[in-house]
């Protein structure tokens, strides 16, 4: 049982959050169409229902207190899921929505050709796609799902693995005839271009080529799409994985150099919160992306 107190109607809170936004009760009356006034009274009725303050008042300006700022960021987060939930719902009544955390490359490039294929096979289904680099606490975000590279070391969270990410070496066709590249150690002499994820990347690929790694010195970018443009215009080598590779070497905007495709430093995994494990639009999207996975094409 969820205590009355504790749990505002919506207008208090939206007006809670707009003067928290905007400013000032001004600012909230005009962006909710309602008079100052009202706005006013709104937030104090909201304190009363809390049983404590939520701004300090200083010759008719309203300052949030530390706690009420805290509150504000909760309840803000709390809106907006009330919003997309009821934006789907009214979009897809009869079907269900699957939310999924995506890192950029993966996304763009592997995942977004395919998606195609499941909404043909699912059409009450809608997704949504949300880039994240990194991790994140599943009780903290609203999504039902996320692609994760690494190891399945994901925190309360189940685990499917897609495959083992492997990786080639690739340079511009213009670096390429201007430098001399016929051996491994020719390398040392270039800018091999990082990716923050993946720092021992290098050291992998040079062991699969029989090779100790010399000092690393070229640039280090946070995503593979500003590196593999990097690349591209002759600032140095990237190591790329295979579907990223593949289709920079297919369209010649980069050539591969040695040994093709050598184990890289993880794996690519579909990681879900348990609590969603049944959730009927989950199933069928670890069912398809299984099948997609075992395709003989991938």
């Amino acid at each position: 049982m969820r205590p009355r107190r504790f749990i505002p109607s919506v207008s208090l809170l939206a007006a809670f959050e707009a003067v928290l936004r905007t400013g000032s009760t001004a600012g909230a009356a005009r962006e909710l169409d309602l008079t100052q006034s009202t706005v006013s009274r709104l937030i104090q009725n909201l304190e009363e229902q809390l049983g404590r303050p939520l701004f300090e008042r200083q010759r008719k300006r309203l300052i949030p207190t530390v706690a009420a700022q805290a509150y504000g960021r909760d309840v803000s987060r709390a809106l907006d899921l009330i919003q997309r939930s009821s934006m789907t719902f009214s979009a897809n009544p009869g079907g269900g929505t699957l939310s999924i955390a995506i890192l950029p490359a993966f996304g763009t490039r592997w995942l977004a050709p395919r998606l195609g294929r499941f909404l043909n096979q699912n059409p009450g289904i809608t997704i949504n796609l949300s880039t994240r680099l990194k991790r994140f606490n599943f009780a903290a975000e609203s999504f039902d799902a996320a692609i994760h590279f690494g190891e399945d070391d994901w925190r309360d969270a189940g685990h499917l693995e897609l495959f083992e990410e492997r990786l080639t070496a690739c340079v511009s066709p213009a670096l390429l005839e201007s430098r001399s590249i016929k051996t491994v150690d020719d390398l040392g002499q270039l800018p091999l271009l990082q990716l923050e994820t993946r720092t021992t990347a290098w050291t992998c690929w040079f062991k699969g080529q029989g090779h100790e790694a010399p000092p690393i010195t070229g640039m280090l970018f946070d995503q593979f799409a500003t590196m593999t443009q990097a690349a591209i215009s002759g600032l140095g080598v990237a190591l790329l994985p295979d579907y990223l590779a593949d289709v920079e070497i297919r369209e010649k905007r980069l050539v591969p150099i040695f040994q093709r495709s050598v184990i890289g430093t993880g794996h690519y995994w579909l990681v879900w919160p348990i609590s969603r494990e049944k959730y009927p639009p989950l199933e069928a999207f670890r069912t398809w992306l299984k099948a997609e996975i075992e395709s003989p094409s991938v």
